[in-house]
């Protein structure tokens, strides 16, 4: 995994603003329509939320004690929406595709690859983190 490479890509997707997040909900929704009752009516807040929090994982890309414990409470708030380990495979597939659409000709096999595995490694945290939090435990 290149952190450099994923930082350019996403600076380059992030020229899209609202349209990123927009793009990646509806192809979740698509892919996964059950997930849907689990956001709210009204997405703006929602699309900041995930623009956000990309925009700091991306910047922490390369720096593995600032990002773990700020994946870690991602995760665990996530848990507490629903958000189950059968979800992160579809939230991956949505995030891989809005960013091969809002990548354009740049988009490449090593970039997927990037971003695949930085990925899987935050889904990997997050879930982990979400594993050792308590039903009875607030998000």
């Amino acid at each position: 995994m290149d952190p450099q490479r994923i930082k350019d890509n996403f600076a380059l997707v992030g020229q899209n603003g609202e349209d990123v997040a927009a793009y990646f909900y509806s192809d979740l929704f698509e892919r996964a329509p059950a997930l849907r009752p689990m956001f709210p009516a009204a997405m703006a807040k929602q699309h900041e939320k995930l623009l956000g929090a990309l925009s700091h994982i991306v910047s922490l890309v390369d720096d593995a004690p600032a990002l773990v414990p700020f994946v870690q409470d991602l995760g665990r708030r996530h848990a507490g929406f629903g958000v189950a380990n059968e979800h992160y495979p579809v939230v991956g597939a949505s995030l891989l595709a809005t960013l091969a659409h809002f990548s354009g000709p740049s988009w490449s096999d090593e970039l997927e690859q990037d971003w695949a595995a930085a990925y899987g490694l935050v889904a990997q945290v997050m879930a982990e983190a979400a594993a050792g939090q308590g039903a009875d435990q607030p998000a």
